[in-house]
């Protein structure tokens, strides 16, 4: 009778020990799958960031007395490139960026020309682009960081997340440009 009670215990201890590993190995798989995702949405912002002073150089021949405009577009880019913190903080500069953006977008409204331009266009376009691929990356980035997340705070495998250092991921939101397509080219 006895052994057979060790032999239960010892099963149980096992099963324990084996779920734990189950636990831990799914953290660390959804934590990975939240920092590649991550590393998909820094591939389009960069891609955004090299694409911005393109932009500004066809505006600033069209606009030259627009500079603050300009130059907050320029600023912003910069500030966002250097953000490296947390996801929320990246945000928050990326947000700036997009309000200037926004802004360079309203100087190019009074200027019909400059949105004929065949090049502004081209960049336009492109912009477009990239920003739809970066709020798809955002969106796949989030749904990691929901699941992780979410696995780190139910019960019980948040009990092997505290007890392993896991830590909520930050969310990335970031506001919507506002552009979905190139206007039409007037002629």
């Amino acid at each position: 009778m006895n052994e057979a009670l060790l032999y239960v215990v010892l099963a149980i201890a096992i099963l324990v020990i084996l779920w734990m590993v189950l636990v831990y190995n799914t953290l660390v798989r959804l934590n990975n799958q939240c920092h590649e995702a991550w590393s998909n949405v820094d591939t389009e912002l960069k891609r955004r960031y090299d694409l911005i002073p393109n932009l500004v150089t066809v505006v600033t021949a069209y606009a030259r007395h627009e500079r603050e405009t300009l130059e907050s577009v320029t600023r912003a880019r910069n500030q966002a490139i250097h953000s490296t913190g947390s996801p929320a903080s990246q945000a928050q500069d990326e947000n700036v960026l997009v309000d200037a953006l926004r802004q360079l977008f309203v100087v190019v409204e009074r200027y019909p020309t400059l949105k004929a331009d065949e090049h502004f266009l081209e960049l336009q376009q492109e912009l477009i682009d990239t920003e739809d691929r970066i709020q798809a990356a955002r969106r796949f980035y989030n749904a990691n960081v929901r699941d992780f997340n979410t696995r780190i705070e139910v019960f019980p495998s948040n009990v092997i997340a505290g007890l392993s250092g896991f830590s909520r991921e930050d969310f990335f939101e970031i506001q919507d440009t506002g552009m979905r397509s190139a206007p039409p080219v007037q002629v």
